[in-house]
């Protein structure tokens, strides 16, 4: 066996993992969302962000789910190739009536219930990340099914909260395992 065979081997035996990947695709994504619902850019909103929401939120995060799925880690790829889907797919319904955008939220809502309470186990900051991404996708759809402007505010809020929580997640694992000691406290 050739030493760059040997070498691809051990980087995958020693934990090259996707985790950090998904975790800032998620935060970056869910920044990107939150912040541009909440209008706090003038001339800006939601729909800005398909672009993003296609390529880092629906591509970079479905790669790195299945790189997990690979890795054996079956919740962060569970996590990152349904919230890929997820944002591949929102980003594509760019038309979609009120009543089609509320249920498709909804329904994605609880795909965020089901990642939250499969995080429960896994700390504060996990469930930090997927509870407020439930909560801001509850909110979103009931914002759409009324067209309540403030909640849909309310929702991008608590979205960007979830997307910090995520991108500080991918950060504080980067730093500390490059540091070689504990410089961004994770639980």
């Amino acid at each position: 066996m050739s030493n760059e065979a040997t070498g691809a081997t051990n980087a995958r035996s020693t934990g090259a993992d996707a985790g950090n990947l998904g975790y800032l695709a998620l935060g970056l994504t869910l920044l990107a969302y939150g912040l541009l619902s909440t209008g706090v850019l003038h001339g800006a909103g939601v729909g800005n962000a398909a672009d993003l929401a296609l390529l880092l939120g629906g591509v970079t995060l479905f790669i790195a789910g299945l790189w997990q799925l690979r890795g054996g880690e079956g919740f962060t790829g569970t996590a990152f190739t349904s919230l890929g889907a997820f944002w591949a797919a929102w980003s594509a319904a760019g038309g979609a009536g009120k009543n089609a955008a509320g249920l498709f939220l909804l329904l994605w809502a609880l795909l965020g219930l089901t990642l939250t309470a499969a995080s429960w186990g896994a700390g504060l900051l996990g469930r930090a990340v997927y509870g407020l991404l439930t909560v801001s996708l509850v909110l979103s759809a009931v914002a759409s099914f009324g067209s309540y402007g403030g909640l849909a505010k309310t929702g991008g809020w608590i979205a960007a909260a979830s997307g910090l929580a995520a991108w500080y997640r991918a950060t504080s694992a980067l730093s500390n395992g490059s540091w070689g000691k504990l410089a961004l406290p994770v639980k």
